[in-house]
């Protein structure tokens, strides 16, 4: 069974670079057919998909944020990772990974200061 785990800054100051990682054990980021997401919740509010990518490497991202977003993987340590540029404290929210055969990690919370 395919287990997640994110990690990263809980804290980052509003203008900067949100980065967080998805370790995927249990399974492999380039199975065949496997996608991998992003997903966030803000306080109050619901889930709120952030992004994908595709074992094969080819991502997707919500229109509303694909211009601050990136998400990429390396395969050498079978995880993913999560950018989205120039934060504001609108962003803060428990971010998510989601992937494999419908595995969440347990999410993290990241707080945006101003």
């Amino acid at each position: 069974q395919v287990q997640l785990q994110e990690s990263g800054p809980g804290l980052v100051k509003a203008s900067q670079t949100l980065s967080l990682t998805c370790a995927v054990s249990g399974g492999s980021i380039t199975t065949n057919g496997y996608g991998w997401n992003w997903i966030r919740q803000p306080p109050g509010k619901g889930l709120e998909w952030i992004g994908f990518i595709h074992n094969t490497g080819t991502t997707d991202y919500s229109p509303s944020l694909k211009s601050r977003t990136s998400i990429s993987m390396d395969t050498s340590k079978n995880q993913f990772a999560l950018q989205l540029r120039s934060v504001t404290p609108e962003d803060t929210a428990v971010y998510c990974c989601t992937g494999g055969l419908g595995e969440w990690g347990q999410g993290t919370q990241v707080t945006v200061s101003s």
